[in-house]
């Protein structure tokens, strides 16, 4: 099969996956009574892989070359929030609940979906040279969506990550998580822009003359 409609496949059948279990978990939720919109979609897990869906759903629209400055670096940022989400669950969030009570659900949001975006990432690098200031704009939405969620926390008494909630160690643990993951999530994305930089230029390179 033709690279480029491996990828396409690949692409549209990872979309598929992903909505499917979002929506399969939401119906899951709502058999039993617990499902509450606001709840649900307010998870990180949930919006990182809705974003990722959107990045993949972009590059499948923009099939003529070469892609934008502002896909690329939506394709990053996918990429980025679903590594977070990926190594978040299984350091701070091992055995807590969710709302993802379907295990298939559980491994497609937290597990096969960030490796497949990353994956996209690395072997249909961006077409772009990316800046490093890249990964500082990538941070805006995690901290907008911590912002808000200590805030309705504050104001609601509900929590959708315990590492969030001061009841557990109070403000100056959930400060010491968030600074962590904060500059886990800076090392990380310099480096995936570095990378992104080099495959970009390999791929130039050893792309065939036309």
């Amino acid at each position: 099969m033709d690279r480029r409609l491996a990828l396409t496949a690949i692409r549209l059948g990872s979309v598929a996956l992903v909505l499917a279990a979002i929506v399969a978990q939401a119906v899951e939720l709502a058999d039993h009574g617990r499902f509450d919109a606001t709840r649900f979609f307010a998870f990180f897990t949930i919006q990182s892989n809705l974003i990722g869906v959107a990045a993949l759903v972009w590059v499948l629209f923009a099939r003529a070359r070469p892609r934008s400055r502002a896909l690329e670096l939506f394709r990053g940022a996918a990429a980025a929030y679903l590594t977070v989400t990926f190594f978040v669950v299984i350091v701070l969030l091992s055995g807590v609940d969710v709302q993802l009570q379907l295990v298939w659900v559980d491994i497609v949001l937290h597990k096969l979906f960030p490796v497949i975006v990353v994956l996209d990432w690395v072997v249909d690098p961006p077409q772009v040279r990316l800046k490093l200031r890249a990964a500082f704009v990538w941070l805006v939405f995690p901290l907008v969506w911590i912002g808000l969620t200590l805030v309705r926390g504050a104001v609601d008494g509900w929590y959708p990550y315990p590492f969030l909630d001061p009841a557990n160690g109070g403000y100056g643990q959930v400060v010491v998580t968030i600074a962590a993951i904060t500059v886990g999530f800076l090392i990380l994305t310099l480096g995936a822009v570095e990378l992104a930089n080099r495959l970009a230029s390999r791929a130039r390179q050893i792309q065939p003359a036309t």
